[in-house]
């Protein structure tokens, strides 16, 4: 992969790069994403959010788009979009179950098999969706998100795509998460494994997160996204203003809240991912 990396990396910062040999790595980074070889962003030990993002990955991407002209659709249905990022086509062997009823995956994403997707949903290009996740209907997966092992996107939550800056983190939900539905899940935000998001719950860069439970309020600080941790149960709340007019006015602002951590009834209550699937 080293090859290609150099590859796309020369293609995209050197617009008098050969296009054929711009298009020839562009294509072979998109196989590589759709065949899980290749990730924005990886597990890595020694990073400090335990993951490490490949910056020439989205560089890859944002090069497809570049190259990309206007093309027809050959489906039944009617599609115009940048031709080097098709929807992609599944056979029964590939194991992903996805539903009729107006779902699309970009070209360029990878779903692994036992994947399950109800309709309507899109995943993005870049995107990672690992084993016996379900994409329930009008759930969006965005650019590059990392999407771990029996995650269940309930009804319209959104994971949201993050290809600029380069360098930044994208959206990554690790191993067993819950996200209920009309959750939002934003810039890069990290939600370790097991936890679970009450529907409705917002997570971005800029809103912190009361964790009542340990006495401590988690927010992003400089390169370090914000990171639910794990098994934390995270609900809607909201906070007084302390001053002003929203003082005066008897005002409050959204925020959401750790009450408790996963236990054996957590557990029960999620009993129902295995019927779905």
């Amino acid at each position: 992969m080293n090859n290609l990396k150099e590859r796309i990396e020369r293609s995209f910062s050197d617009s008098t790069t050969d296009p054929l040999a711009a298009m020839a790595a562009f294509t072979e980074l998109r196989e590589a994403l759709e065949a899980g070889a290749v990730r924005s962003a990886e597990p890595d030990a020694s990073a400090p959010t335990g993951w490490r993002v490949n910056a020439w990955v989205k560089q890859g991407i944002l090069l497809g788009f570049r190259l990309g002209q206007l093309a027809a659709s050959g489906s039944e249905l009617s599609f115009v979009d940048k031709h080097t990022y098709p929807a992609r086509k599944f056979s029964p062997e590939q194991g992903v179950r996805i539903v009729p009823g107006g779902s699309a995956v970009r070209s360029g994403a990878y779903l692994a098999k036992s994947v399950v997707c109800m309709p309507p949903m899109y995943v993005n290009v870049g995107a990672y969706v690992d084993e016996g996740t379900m994409i329930d209907s009008h759930a969006l997966v965005g650019s590059c998100a990392q999407i771990g092992k029996r995650v269940h996107l309930s009804a319209a939550a959104q994971v949201g795509g993050v290809l600029e800056p380069i360098n930044a983190s994208p959206v990554i939900l690790e191993d067993d998460v819950l996200v209920g539905g009309n959750c939002g899940v934003y810039e890069g935000t990290v939600v370790r494994k097991r936890a679970v998001l009450a529907a409705g719950t917002v997570l971005t860069r800029g809103t912190p997160v009361y964790d009542v439970v340990h006495g401590a309020v988690l927010r992003a600080e400089g390169d370090t996204p914000l990171i639910i941790p794990e098994g934390a149960v995270v609900v809607p709340g909201a906070r007084a203003v302390s001053k002003g007019k929203g003082l005066e006015w008897g005002l409050s602002v959204y925020t959401p809240v750790i009450v408790k951590y996963r236990d054996e009834k957590t557990e029960l209550s999620l009993t129902l991912e295995d019927l779905l699937r």
